[in-house]
């Protein structure tokens, strides 16, 4: 088979290139768009800029002129015009903030904030040109408006004015300058790709008719001698490696094989007609003629082998049928066994579903029991706390009668002192002072009898602390105690609870268990009805294959390899 490059290879080749070039086309029309849509923002950018620029240095000029001419002629429609510029039009400030809008440079932005402030230095200026003049004093006003300060100011605002503007007309035209050079280029790289893409197609349409039109033709012809039955045309064209040639290739193989088939089919029919069906048909047909092939194979395996089927048919129905009547008797026996069962196992489940009725009561009885005894321990926590909160007062009660004891013990002491004090001074009395010296003297026994009863008293007291403590603490621990009790019951009320109702869970499980198993009785006993009934057809059943075994026995059959 010759080697040659392949249509479709050429084809894909051809038109990848076209493809490429048109994609590039595209993507450059898009780029073309994309640089003609930022020219012509650039265009509307450079003309807003500069007319909001004009809009601003405008606006200051005409403040000039209006208050010049007002100071040289005192009409009042000058002042108005000024100060309808300043309140309302308000040029400058609006084209300040359309210029920011649409983009300015930084060194733009100081060359309008550097006149801003030229012009603010003006405003003093103009101010008091203004008042002479509604003052009457024309002369002055016109030194203030034409004076060296305010004709200096101006000429610098000029000067800037001048700069800006130069400044802003080059950035802008730069960037349009550079967006049409990027247009033009565009535009010539597409007129470019255009070009390259005629010319491809050309090629593309010389070779297409050359390699494939003129082949497809001589395929055409031929395929329509073969298409009214023609198998021995000439056909000039040579198998290659290409799609065409392939194609050739597949046509001079079809023929061949149409020609095979045609042969063998007319020979087996022959025979077939002439009454020989013990035939053997081959496995040479391909694609979509093996269904004639394989039709053929089944016809002469069919007569052959159809009343043999028949009569093992019949033979295997016969000995079916025998053994689905024992069957049929046996599952009739097991099914009122079953039956028999089924009753038992309801009664079984009926009386445990009676215990599990009495085990939800017992839970619920033991559930209200525990939710009684959880009521009250609650009011014995309630008392519990009640009696901590006695004994804590208790004890603070004791604490302050400990500090009314320290103070019998001081006043005690005190006595005691005093008594001394006044033994010393009747013994300086001498015989005078006898008298008060017995009296001192029971002073003195009885501040020591007090000092004696208090430490006592005291002794006392600090035992009764200490138990009070010991019972304070007690109580605390059953507080605690009856706390952890609390938890205890409330955890065996919910256990108690949960046992409540997993016990009526089980009572309505076993309620509808009774209920299924009542449904499964009455379907046993329609199963053991129909196991006697299918038992009886099948007896009718064996009767009815061994008459079909008698007939067919009546057929000569032909003997199978």
């Amino acid at each position: 088979m010759k080697k040659t490059i392949s249509q479709s290879m050429l084809s894909f080749i051809l038109n990848g290139i076209s493809i490429l070039t048109l994609l590039f086309l595209m993507i450059s029309l898009l780029f073309y768009g994309s640089v003609s849509r930022k020219l012509t923002t650039a265009n509307e950018q450079r003309f807003g800029l500069t007319y909001n620029a004009n809009r601003f240095m405008n606006g200051s000029a005409y403040l000039t002129n209006e208050v010049r001419a007002f100071a040289a002629t005192g009409q009042q429609e000058h002042y108005d015009n000024y100060w309808n510029e300043i309140d309302n039009l308000k040029n400058r400030d609006k084209g300040v903030a359309a210029m920011q809008e649409i983009g300015i440079t930084s060194e733009e932005q100081k060359m309008i904030d550097n006149m801003s402030e030229l012009s603010n230095t003006l405003v003093p200026l103009e101010d008091e040109a203004m008042k002479n003049v509604q003052a009457g004093n024309m002369q002055a006003a016109l030194d203030y408006v034409y004076g060296t300060d305010y004709s200096s100011s101006i000429a610098q605002i000029n000067t800037i004015k001048e700069d800006f503007l130069a400044a802003l007309d080059t950035r802008t035209l730069a960037r349009v300058e550079t967006l049409e050079r990027n247009a033009r280029s565009i535009e010539t790289a597409m007129f470019v790709a255009l070009l390259f893409v005629i010319i491809i197609q050309l090629i593309n349409i010389v070779t297409m008719k050359v390699r494939v039109l003129r082949p497809i033709i001589s395929v055409r012809d031929q395929m329509s001698e073969i298409s009214q039955g023609n198998l021995s045309a000439e056909f000039p064209l040579t198998p290659s490696t290409s799609e065409i040639g392939m194609l050739v290739a597949s046509i001079h193989e079809t023929k061949q094989e149409l020609k095979k088939y045609i042969h063998d089919i007319d020979s087996k029919l022959s025979e077939m007609a002439d009454g020989n069906m013990d035939l053997v048909i081959g496995d040479d047909y391909r694609g979509e003629f093996l269904p004639i092939q394989n039709a053929m194979r089944q016809i002469v395996d069919s007569l052959n082998a159809a009343l043999s089927r028949i009569n093992l048919t019949a033979e295997q129905v016969s000995k079916e049928s025998r053994r689905m009547a024992s069957d049929a008797q046996i599952l009739s026996s097991g099914a009122v066994a079953q039956a028999s069962a089924v009753q038992e196992l309801s009664s079984s489940i009926q009386e445990l579903s009676t215990q599990v009725d009495r085990t939800s009561e017992d839970a619920d009885t033991a559930q209200k029991c525990s939710t009684d005894a959880a009521s009250l321990l609650m009011a014995s926590n309630d008392k519990m706390s009640d009696l901590a909160s006695a004994m804590e007062n208790i004890s603070n009660a004791s604490q302050e009668i400990g500090g009314i004891i320290k103070t019998i013990e001081d006043i005690s002491f005190q006595t005691n002192i005093l008594a001394l004090n006044a033994a010393v001074e009747a013994a300086r009395a001498g015989e005078a002072g006898k008298g008060f010296a017995v009296v001192a003297e029971e002073v003195q026994n009885l501040a020591n009898k007090s000092s004696s009863s208090a430490k006592d008293i005291t002794e006392l007291i600090e035992n009764s602390i200490k138990m009070i403590k010991q019972g304070t603490s007690l109580t605390m621990d059953t507080t605690n105690s009856l706390a952890d009790v609390m938890v205890g019951a409330k955890q065996a009320t919910d256990l108690i609870e949960q046992i409540a109702g997993s016990a009526t869970q089980q009572s309505q499980a076993l309620h509808q268990l009774t209920a299924g198993m009542e449904q499964i009785a009455g379907v046993v006993q329609t199963n053991a009805s129909t196991a006697e009934k299918s038992a009886a057809s099948a007896k009718e059943l064996q009767n009815q294959s061994e008459e079909l075994k008698v007939s067919v026995h009546k057929f000569r059959l032909k003997n199978h390899r």
